[in-house]
């Protein structure tokens, strides 16, 4: 079940290609002449990883060179992240990186010890994405009025479910807290796809997702 009211329709989910900050002396005149390792910052299945497996024979194709994916999850994206900054600045190691890697963790979490802004250049603008509100199949609300009046009756009650602290998703969902007044508690994983089977196991209440991870499960309630 998706539920979207009109104003949240305007968020979305940035994907960039970015790599760690390069030396100005670096000669690419041979690239790649290895391997390039493609890090997603994700669980599998989640919107990250679909956009980098999409993307990744094309990119081999158009390099000559094979492209090695690997999820690094954890922290919102922090993991993976920080295993691409503290990789050699080559450009044998990218991430597919988002708002959460980039910008909004540095801002929340003490604990980040990079800059998402000088520590990773960005190689390629991939896209964007519309996110969505989804509840689990036997949730008592059919759209957010009605979600506004079952979290009235069940005060702290309900709760929903982000790709992880200080993704895209948990900024949009304390977003419509704020805005709809839900008192909606959070609970962040390690990528939408794990989020997302939890909702469909009725295990947790509701998650913000991005439209491409949740569309599968839509489909297969509609």
């Amino acid at each position: 079940m998706s539920l979207l009211p009109t104003w949240l329709r305007t968020l979305s989910a940035a994907v960039t290609l970015c790599a760690a900050t390069l030396p100005m002396s670096a000669s690419f005149a041979a690239y790649p002449e290895k391997p390039i390792t493609m890090v997603i910052p994700f669980a599998p299945g989640g919107s990250s990883d679909i956009i980098g497996r999409l993307i990744a024979p094309a990119l081999s194709a158009k390099l000559a060179q094979t492209l090695v994916i690997e999820n690094a999850s954890g922290a919102g994206g922090v993991v993976g992240t920080q295993r691409v900054v503290r990789s050699a600045a080559d450009g044998y190691t990218v991430l597919v990186g988002s708002g959460s890697e980039i910008l909004i963790n540095g801002l929340i979490n003490p604990a980040v010890t990079y800059d998402g802004q000088k520590d990773l250049i960005p190689v390629a603008f991939i896209g964007v994405g519309p996110m969505v509100l989804v509840g689990k199949p036997d949730l008592a609300a059919q759209d957010v009025a009605g979600l506004r009046a079952l979290a009235a009756q069940k005060p702290g009650a309900l709760s929903y479910a982000s790709a992880g602290n200080g993704t895209p998703m948990h900024v949009a969902g304390e977003l419509l807290n704020m805005r709809a007044g839900l008192g909606l508690t959070h609970v962040p994983y390690r990528g939408a796809a794990p989020a997302l089977v939890d909702v469909m196991g009725g295990q947790i209440d509701l998650a913000v997702s991005t439209l491409s991870a949740a569309q599968p499960h839509i489909r297969a309630v509609a």
